[in-house]
């Protein structure tokens, strides 16, 4: 055994003797009971927090409910290891075993909770990778080496300094602010969304200007955290001003467009419009760009916000949701015309959607070429449900009472009759 250590030492490895070697082993165990700690916090705590997380938050937060379990395993490993470490003055191999698992766990959360917030797997592996540098280099007292050596690569520009190390503090504020604009963003929208005295389009215009709150707060915390000045900001703000006015006038637009809409309340989601000219289909979203409309037919469309505040726009549940749906019948001249009309409204009354108040009528429109046109009038409240089948089933109906009646349906009819015809043989 001796040999063996004295061949290490001779190897350049540190190997501690006597009291430190006692600590470093005690170490080591309090260690492995951190991390043992750990994995049964998750296992035992794991379920019933992602059960409850699930039940309140994971409508909103949905992605990081099922790393819960992994999220406190690592992070109560981590909370242990910390305290470990700050407990007092540990040998440097006992440090550097503390500060590697610390780093470890660390980045391993992280990776979990940056994931679960639909960030890019490189931007979470790189910012797990950062920490784990940091916290092991802190550890072991190398971190400031390393510091010195990322600022040396690099190069100045007026006052400011370029260099790896700026690069690595930026990509890390960077993606720990959208981190955070993200969670907040969903526990707001969550908050929002359970509040009961907001109707739906209130609530959607809390959450897009929570969501737009959120996204300047983050702006200006960066800035804080990155220490630059607002001042050197000038020109690159006169160049978005410029962008704004020429290249993004559009967007700008629509987005003002969006709020617009949501305030005045002139269209909401779950409202029903026409679509270009024919199109039927209901608002199914308002978004920053554009609004989704949803026809019949299953296409969805996406009319620009500034589209829906500059044309004309045919709402059919503006202020009350009843429409009225005009269904043509012709039926034949010699027909019992009072009893045809008496069972057009039958048909209409037995429609299941059809409502019974407003009443249906029956309009005689003309005396037309080949018969009698009448109009069946019917209100429906449903009309996301569509109008084709509402006619459709009165047409059927209409047609079996028909028959049974005997009220014939005509059909185009023409009479011949020859003028200077050639003369008869007889």
């Amino acid at each position: 055994m001796n040999q063996a250590v004295a061949w290490l030492q001779a190897q350049g490895f540190y190997i501690p003797q006597g009291s430190e070697a006692t600590e470093t082993l005690i170490v080591f165990g309090l260690i492995l009971a951190s991390l043992v700690t750990g994995l049964l916090a998750g296992r035992w705590l794991g379920p019933p927090t992602e059960a409850l997380w699930q039940r309140h938050l994971g409508h909103h937060v949905g992605g990081i409910g099922p790393r819960v379990p992994s999220v406190l395993r690592h992070g109560a490993a981590a909370l242990l290891l910390a305290l470990l470490q700050a407990a007092g003055h540990w040998p440097p191999v006992a440090a550097g075993l503390i500060g590697f698992f610390l780093g470890a766990a660390v980045a391993r959360m992280t990776v979990q909770l940056l994931r679960g917030l639909n960030l890019a797997r490189w931007m979470a592996w790189s910012v797990a990778l950062v920490l784990f540098v940091a916290i092991f280099s802190h550890s072991v007292g190398g971190l400031a080496p390393i510091k010195q050596a990322l600022d040396s690569i690099g190069f100045d520009v007026g006052s400011w300094r370029f260099s790896l190390l700026r690069l690595v503090v930026v990509l890390v504020t960077v993606v720990g602010l959208l981190a955070a604009i993200r969670l907040a963003n969903r526990l707001v929208g969550h908050a929002i969304v359970s509040t009961r005295g907001f109707d739906p389009t209130q609530k959607l215009l809390a959450q897009k200007l929570a969501g737009i709150a959120t996204i300047a707060l983050a702006f200006f915390i960066g800035i804080d955290l990155l220490d630059i000045s607002l001042t050197s900001l000038t020109v690159f703000s006169g160049a978005l001003g410029l962008a704004v006015g020429f290249g993004l006038q559009k967007t700008i637009g629509n987005l003002i467009a969006g709020i617009i809409l949501l305030l005045d309340r002139s269209i909401k989601p779950g409202d029903v419009i026409v679509v270009g000219e024919k199109d039927v289909g209901w608002v199914n979203k308002i978004g920053v760009r554009a609004v989704s409309v949803l026809t019949r037919d299953g296409k969805e469309h996406l009319i620009p916000n500034e589209d829906l505040m500059t044309k004309p726009v045919e709402n059919w549940s503006y202020t009350d949701r009843n429409v009225r749906i005009r269904i043509p019948v012709t039926v034949a001249y010699d027909c019992d015309l009072p009893l045809a009309q008496e069972l057009m409204l039958r048909a209409a009354a037995e429609s299941p959607r059809v409502l019974d108040s407003p009443k249906s009528n029956v309009w005689l429109a003309k005396f037309g070429e080949v018969g009698v046109e009448h109009e069946v009038l019917v209100w429906i409240n449903d009309p996301e449900s569509g109008v084709g089948s509402v006619k459709s089933d009165v047409l059927n109906r209409l047609w079996v009472l028909f028959r049974d009646n005997n009220i014939t349906l005509p059909y185009p009819r023409r009479d011949i009759h020859l003028v200077g015809g050639p003369p008869s043989t007889e």
